[in-house]
């Protein structure tokens, strides 16, 4: 059993089941508790929300609580990261939570070391990806810190183990220890600008379909807007800069879709997640339901919701097909699933990780232009792009003019490159 009296311990905490009762479980064993919460625009327009949770980490014994706002970081610097390399974790998932642990457990050790705190504590449980994530962070940020996290104790495991989440629930019922889970929905959900996943409880059986009532971002194909909207979203160096609904159009004969009327332009990285949220929600974009692979060896059923984060790398990849050869293309698509399983397994902090985005960012230079979506009921639908960069030379892919091209050239160009076809046929005629 470890010995927690006296000692500092720096939470992380939401304000959730597991946290809660982890956080009456610190102070029970007289350790002076820090309450840390990363804003990650989990709140989602709830100005109660981390009034709430600081009032009741307060309730339960904390000494402190505190709330540090990383929206901005969050965004700029681990989700459009993400976004530029077209990552995503067995070629579907986005995400949300891989990248929004490294930013929270940052902030958590530097509020650590700001109030001399000499533990680091999570609620992860020992089975999933979130322990890894936290526990890399803390041992390459504040090495010398000692790391608690509950369920790997004898102690706590004694006591929660058997039920898990029942004892959790009856522990918090026992202690009048508020939370918004129940044996009805006991799923858990982890929430941030990214994304809202959920896992556990009806959800482990990868058959069940998950209840309509849990879904909080997305409406469902039949109940979204019964009309298509039709966004432009431009793009610079392969980072979303400005997002605008385009409410009046023209089209002429054969042209590309003009903007007369818009609504809702946003530009900075925030209002852009947070826009786009609501209104590809309203859409029905941005479900995922899968089986993944844990880090750990165990597969996975995880539920998501990542409106904004699916339209918006739907627009960058389009517009990367415009601007970048095909050489870079194809090494960025072996980059991106390098990239997507540092980030899923906890290294961001790496060198590997630096370098993988390195070669991601070189490539995003001419990654500038705009893109026009339509989205509805559920399906993004590309209407047009645009670049000051394109590679796209309308000349001379033209099937009604030369443009320059000598269709003599590609004669000795077929006979060259087909050499080692022609050399292994010849081989297996020998035979």
């Amino acid at each position: 059993m470890v010995d927690l009296e006296g000692k500092h311990v720096v939470l992380a905490y939401s304000g959730g089941l597991d946290t809660s009762v982890i956080l009456h479980w610190l102070v029970a064993r007289r350790a002076k508790v820090t309450a840390f919460m990363a804003n990650l625009g989990q709140d989602f327009g709830d100005q109660h929300y981390f009034d709430d949770a600081t009032a009741k980490a307060r309730s339960l014994g904390a000494d402190n609580v505190r709330v540090v706002d990383v929206r901005e970081e969050f965004v700029r610097d681990f989700v459009f990261p993400a976004m530029r390399a077209n990552a995503r974790y067995e070629g579907a998932y986005y995400m949300g939570t891989s990248l929004a642990r490294p930013v929270t457990a940052k902030a958590q050790v530097a509020v650590a070391q700001e109030v001399g705190a000499q533990v680091l504590s999570h609620g992860a449980t020992g089975k999933g990806n979130d322990q890894v994530r936290f526990e890399f962070a803390y041992l390459t940020l504040m090495p010398r810190a000692e790391i608690y996290a509950p369920w790997k104790e004898p102690e706590f495991r004694a006591r929660f183990d058997e039920r898990g989440r029942d004892a959790l629930l009856a522990y918090a019922e026992e202690h009048r220890i508020p939370v918004a889970q129940s044996k009805r929905d006991p799923w858990s959900s982890d929430e941030n600008l990214a994304h809202i996943s959920y896992e556990a409880g009806i959800l482990e059986d990868p058959n069940i379909v998950p209840p309509e009532r849990m879904f909080r971002l997305t409406a469902d194909s039949a109940s979204a807007l019964p009309n298509p909207g039709i966004f432009s979203i431009s793009f610079v160096n392969g980072n979303p800069v400005s997002v605008a609904e385009v409410l009046e159009w023209k089209i002429e004969p054969d042209g590309p879709l003009t903007p007369l009327k818009i609504s809702g332009s946003v530009s900075d990285p925030v209002s852009i997640m947070d826009y786009l949220n609501l209104r590809a929600g309203q859409h029905g974009i941005g479900r995922l339901d899968m089986v993944e692979s844990r880090y750990i060896g165990l597969k996975s059923r995880g539920v998501y919701e990542a409106p904004a984060f699916t339209v918006l790398q739907a627009a960058h990849a389009d517009l990367e097909h415009l601007t970048l050869s095909h050489a870079i293309l194809t090494m960025n698509a072996h980059a991106s699933i390098d990239l997507a399983n540092a980030i899923y397994e906890g290294r961001w902090f790496s060198e590997e990780r630096e370098a993988l985005q390195a070669h991601i960012d070189r490539s995003q230079a001419y990654v500038t232009g705009s893109v026009t979506v339509q989205l509805y009921r559920g399906n993004i639908a590309i209407l047009g792009r645009s670049s000051p960069y394109s590679l796209y030379d309308a000349a001379k892919v033209s099937m009604h003019e030369l443009g320059g091209i000598d269709p003599a050239d590609s004669g000795g160009f077929i006979k060259t490159v087909a050499r080692p076809l022609v050399a292994a046929r010849d081989r297996v005629l020998l035979e």
